[in-house]
């Protein structure tokens, strides 16, 4: 399992790495004699496709938690890329069960690591329709945790404690809007 994490670590190391400024032109150097920050997937601007996982997640007023976690965690671009991914998106209500002040421990830049962690929990490098999640199937993230899947009468639950309430094609994969926070086990 660590060597597939480190393989998709390195995959999506590679798939940022590859997404810079794709304009024919360098940014000038400022006066100062620094460049402007290359911008990765994310800023790419393309209204006529579909949209991808973090444009649809930007769009929707029940992500703003999750949007701004991204932000923090530097991942927005990471999951930008082409995928497929599946991401099981909390809503804000879901980051409000968290104890008090969770959120805004985690988004601390010396906090972005532990944050980054439980992002990836929340992502699987495929595409997982509803159909596809069976129940007792034990679903890889890409952070190399294991998230248990529950089916019982379509009803679909993850870990137990999270349930799936809506289902969202992206241009990149899907997006399962999910009523808990995905918290990594200890190790």
């Amino acid at each position: 399992m660590k060597t597939h994490r480190l393989i998709i670590t390195a995959s999506l190391a590679l798939l940022l790495a590859a997404c810079g400024d794709s304009s024919d032109t360098a940014p000038a150097a400022s006066s100062a004699g620094s460049e402007a920050p290359a911008a990765g997937q994310s800023a790419v601007q393309d209204k006529d496709s579909k949209p991808d996982i973090p444009r649809i997640a930007s769009g929707s007023k029940d992500h703003t938690t999750l949007v701004a976690a991204l932000k923090a965690a530097e991942y927005l671009d990471v999951v930008s890329n082409a995928g497929p991914f599946t991401v099981f998106a909390p809503t804000n209500a879901a980051f409000d069960k968290l104890p008090p002040g969770t959120v805004e421990t985690l988004v601390k830049p010396e906090n972005k690591d532990k944050l980054r962690d439980i992002l990836e929990y929340h992502v699987a490098v495929s595409s997982f329709k509803p159909e596809m999640l069976r129940d007792g199937m034990s679903l890889g993230m890409a952070n190399g945790g294991n998230v248990k899947i529950a089916n019982k009468d379509g009803k679909i639950t993850l870990n137990g404690n999270s349930t799936v309430i809506a289902t969202i094609p992206a241009s990149n994969g899907i997006i399962h809007v999910v009523d808990g926070v995905l918290l990594p086990p200890s190790n």
